[in-house]
């Protein structure tokens, strides 16, 4: 399935994928200038159920890898560099795993390698505070209005499945075959614990705290976020160079 994706800039395509309830043009604003400036294709699609891409959401994420992979190629996009956070966290690292020949780099936030102790407690939080959004009349306006012909609420209540939450595909990491870096923001002690659990599955993926900063890191520090993000590829360039020198 092709997405509906927001472009700007020219240059190498750097894909950026949205949390879940949100949409490309919603999130990673402050990224996208940033990059578009530095000669970046910037491209945001919206996943399926959300913005203007339609499709069915049961078993979301065995669809994720291949929507992207399509909508690349319908682009005339054959590699670039992904990053995605929470829900577009885990749709960047299986799409890094299923097609690692179009993936330059990943950049993952929020995104769990096994299930936390307090998942459970974490989920009826999180459908406690989407039954809230629900009464809310000028919040369900706006993602009306951000939503389109998808039915957002539904898409919302999916994530409370039991089975949702793909863990053994994102803890499957040991033979991840691209440059990776997981991000977190320090007020999150399960992200962090996650990120050093990733490290120990996988001692060639990267790890950056964010300090001042929570599950959102690249809206709570936008700039530095922008600037490890650039960091860490452009090392990736230069390595590259070291190599054909």
């Amino acid at each position: 399935m092709i997405l509906h994706t927001s472009i700007s800039g020219e240059g190498f395509p750097l894909v950026l994928i949205h949390s879940g309830g949100m949409t490309g043009l919603t999130e990673y604003e402050e990224q996208s200038d940033y990059f578009s400036e530095r000669n970046f294709k910037v491209i945001r699609p919206d996943l399926r159920g959300h913005g203007q891409s339609e499709g069915p959401i049961d078993h979301y994420f065995s669809h994720c890898a291949d929507d992207i992979h399509d909508t690349l190629k319908a682009l005339r996009i054959e590699k670039c560099h992904i990053a995605g956070v929470s829900l577009g966290g885990i749709a960047a690292l299986l799409f890094s795993k299923k097609y690692p020949e179009q993936v330059s780099s990943l950049t993952f936030s929020g995104v769990f390698p096994i299930e936390p102790d307090n998942w459970k407690e974490l989920s009826k939080q999180e459908a406690a505070h989407h039954e809230q959004l629900f009464e809310n009349e000028e919040v369900v306006s706006i993602l009306d209005g951000m939503h389109g012909n998808n039915d957002w609420k539904a898409l919302l209540r999916s994530f409370q499945g039991d089975d949702f939450y793909p863990f053994d595909e994102t803890g499957d990491v040991s033979n991840l075959a691209v440059p990776a870096l997981c991000m977190v923001g320090e007020a999150e002690q399960n992200e962090i614990s996650a990120a050093v659990t990733y490290k120990q599955l996988n001692s060639d993926i990267h790890v950056s705290i964010i300090p001042f900063a929570g599950h959102l890191v690249h809206r709570d520090q936008p700039e530095l976020y922008s600037r490890t993000l650039h960091t860490f590829i452009e090392s990736l360039d230069n390595n590259s160079s070291i190599v054909k020198g």
